[in-house]
């Protein structure tokens, strides 16, 4: 089993497209409980023109601006490896990525590194806009113990995330999706809201024994279906024997091979002289 994926914060170049060789790379020792992104666009009221056309009036200025606002916490008394006595040793190493650099393309101007958040597959590539510290839990010599961090991150242009494959997620064994009855639910309406016809299948499948009546909160899995049949049949004649006839039909994929159906038949007759007669085919 792995792991559980911590969030990082990963120094970029200047390009803000790769990874800075041998930059600064901060696994956080909690990861944030929430994120929030923000869109946004730069509007303006043009100069003159009719002022009562409202929103028509309006144009776009820019290519727009995305932020990334979370929240950090930081205890050097629940570190497992390596704790230090004080949890500023911990989040300079945050502050590092809100500390001005010289540009390389002009060194006579200065601008805080680009920086990723990476957790999983959230990435978010900008610069650190701000930065909140709040210090608490101090020891008795006066050092603080405990610490949250609140940043800010922004990119100038609107995020775009891209994902690969359709998202399905596999059904495995005891994974199959639910669906909750409502109060006075019969399990027709749930097939059809689920856009399923054959409710006679799935309430077999389900062992549900009332499916007009469904006690609230009951849980059926619409997919399921019942794959065979059977039949039966008992014949009594009047001169003082009997018949009695079985016949089970097994779908092909239940077979000895793909492809094969198989068919069983047992007749039984019993009349004064008694007799038992038994057949069974494979095609």
């Amino acid at each position: 089993m792995s792991g559980l994926a911590r969030a990082k914060l990963i120094e970029l170049d200047q390009t803000f497209a790769n990874e800075k060789d041998g930059g600064e790379q901060v696994e956080v020792q909690f990861n944030p409980e929430s994120l929030k992104v923000t869109f946004a666009n730069q509007l303006v009221q043009p100069q003159g023109g009719d002022q009562a056309a409202g929103n028509s009036g309006r144009q776009f200025v820019g290519a727009g601006t995305t932020k990334l606002a979370l929240q950090l916490w930081f205890d050097v008394t629940a570190m497992e490896k390596d704790p230090v006595d004080d949890v500023r040793r911990l989040t300079q190493k945050v502050v590092y990525f809100m500390t001005p650099q010289k540009s390389d393309a002009d060194p006579d101007k200065l601008a805080p590194p680009g920086v990723r958040f990476q957790w999983g597959s959230f990435l978010f590539d900008g610069m650190v806009e701000g930065m909140e510290e709040s210090l608490e839990f101090f020891s008795p010599d006066g050092k603080p113990l405990r610490a949250s961090m609140s940043l800010t991150f922004s990119q100038q242009k609107i995020l775009k995330t891209d994902f690969s494959g359709d998202g399905r997620v596999p059904t495995a064994p005891g994974q199959a999706p639910l669906r909750s009855a409502k109060q006075g639910d019969s399990l027709q309406n749930m097939a059809a809201r689920g856009g399923k016809g054959d409710w006679q299948s799935i309430a077999a499948a389900n062992g549900v024994e009332d499916p007009l009546r469904m006690a609230p909160g009951q849980l059926v899995n619409l997919n399921a279906r019942v794959g065979g049949g059977a039949s039966f049949g008992v014949s009594i004649g009047t001169t003082g024997s009997a018949a009695v006839g079985v016949g089970v039909a097994i779908p092909p994929s239940l077979g000895p091979s793909a492809g094969a159906p198989v068919s069983a038949g047992v007749g039984l007759n019993a009349s004064l002289g008694g007799s038992v007669g038994g057949s069974l085919s494979i095609g």
